[in-house]
């Protein structure tokens, strides 16, 4: 089934998590088998790893996974299906962080490997000949951005977002308004802002992609990413949710997902 089948997340299934990172990545720990345990401890019947893949970032660590990686992630992939075949579906994605100035190394990447489901995402903003991270909570990345402001990042965040989904031959677009974490004060989306996150939308529905649900930002916001503003309107346009725990501890798979129907209910 392609990785981008809309058919396949029709219906919001909460027995499957759909990303989850391990330390391969350099910023999360537990091996991939410890995730596979800790989802069959939920009694879960699908387990989706969502690596991260970047290219051309000019940042201080790496923060995803080089080629070799890529490859022990699958060799390891394929032996924890192999063992747990009988028990839970594994299944071997990325999350690929858009760079509008590396379009044809992201493309050579996604190549390279036979991804089951391919992630969107957009972690890092250009300034100044470097990059910040968006979902840092580094003083030194939310000084900088705070410094260009709210309204910048934001629009320049979801236009990313939106190259990022015509430029890519993703399958699910991941926390579309993450940006918002840690920039203070809480800033409010603009209507500018509602324009592009609507374009966006619409552009989901048309390449019949997938949105996810992040419920990550319950921990650090009280609700998912996205928020139910943008819920509401991407179930009003029929584009399937997939939940997703963005964890990186074992103990993370699955967080905050017996909170998502209540809140589901409200949008």
């Amino acid at each position: 089934m392609p990785s981008h089948s809309a058919e396949y997340f029709s219906a919001l299934d909460l027995t499957a998590d759909n990303h989850v990172h391990t330390s391969l990545c350099n910023h999360a720990g537990g091996t991939m088998e410890e995730y596979v345990q800790a989802a069959l401890a939920l009694d879960l019947t699908a387990l989706t790893f969502l690596e991260h893949l970047e290219a051309g970032i000019s940042y201080f660590e790496r923060t995803w996974l080089t080629d070799e990686d890529f490859d022990a992630y699958f060799r390891e992939g394929e032996r924890l299906r192999r063992k747990y075949r009988d028990r839970i579906a594994i299944r071997l994605g990325v999350e690929v962080g858009f760079n509008p100035e590396a379009v044809d190394e992201l493309r050579a990447a996604l190549a390279r490997h036979p991804f089951e489901l391919v992630g969107i995402s957009y972690h890092f903003f250009p300034h100044a000949g470097r990059h910040l991270n968006l979902v840092s909570r580094r003083p030194e990345n939310i000084a900088a951005l705070t410094a260009l402001g709210a309204d910048q990042v934001l629009s320049g965040y979801f236009s990313g977002l939106r190259e990022a989904v015509l430029a890519l031959d993703g399958g699910m677009l991941c926390h579309l308004d993450a940006a918002l974490r840690h920039l203070p004060g809480g800033p409010e989306l603009t209507a500018s802002h509602q324009a592009q996150i609507d374009d966006l939308l619409a552009l989901l529905r048309e390449k019949q992609m997938i949105l996810e649900l992040n419920t990550s930002g319950f921990a650090l916001r009280g609700e998912p990413y996205p928020a139910r503003p943008i819920l509401a309107r991407a179930m009003a346009l029929g584009i399937p949710l997939a939940a997703g725990s963005d964890a990186h501890q074992p103990e993370q798979v699955g967080r905050s997902f017996e909170r998502v129907a209540e809140y589901l209910a409200g949008a």
